[in-house]
């Protein structure tokens, strides 16, 4: 009697669980662990441009990235833990790429390469998080999207304001002939 009590307790738990983890739609909980990898990488990017850069401008964009991507990730993680997703805490190798090539750099080098990536990173994030605040099949991770996607959407506008600016700079490695 009792060997059949626990194993209907095993049997039930096996159910459970996969109930637990089947509650967020697999794009949603693929969307959840890319931004955390993305906001993740942005903080510490940010504080390496605090570091790094030559410009003001540069800086103060790095010390917002880190400011507002943290308060970002830790959001996410807090939605991650309700849903059951596991997200990173460290940079995935890809970022961790990034970090490296720009972490060699330093002054107007610095600034023109991390702007570039903050640019093009933006705008693949700000088309993401739309996609997301439109279409996610979970109502807390489509609310988080769409309550983060304004301040993605002025982060890619000032990134590109402060990449024109560091361009414009003489650099003949800017010059649009060039590219």
């Amino acid at each position: 009697m009792r060997n059949s009590l626990t194993a209907l307790a095993l049997v039930g738990l096996l159910f459970a669980v996969p109930a637990v983890a089947a509650e967020v739609p697999r794009g949603d909980a693929k969307f959840i662990k890319k931004a955390a990898e993305g906001n993740l990488a942005e903080v510490k990017l940010g504080e390496l441009a605090q570091q790094r850069a030559a410009s003001d401008a540069v800086k103060e964009f790095g010390k917002r990235m880190a400011t507002d991507h943290q308060k970002a990730y830790d959001e996410l993680k807090q939605l991650a833990a309700q849903k059951g997703v596991a997200v990173d805490t460290a940079l995935d190798r890809g970022h961790q790429r990034v970090y490296d090539r720009l972490a060699k750099l330093s002054g107007a080098e610095f600034d023109r390469a991390y702007m570039k990536e903050m640019a093009k990173d933006h705008d693949k994030d700000v088309k993401a998080f739309q996609k997301e605040a439109d279409k996610a099949k979970d109502p807390d991770v489509r609310a988080w999207a769409s309550k983060t996607l304004p301040t993605l959407q002025e982060h890619q506008q000032q990134a590109k304001q402060v990449l024109a600016s560091v361009q414009g700079k003489g650099s003949p490695s800017a010059s649009p002939r060039q590219k």
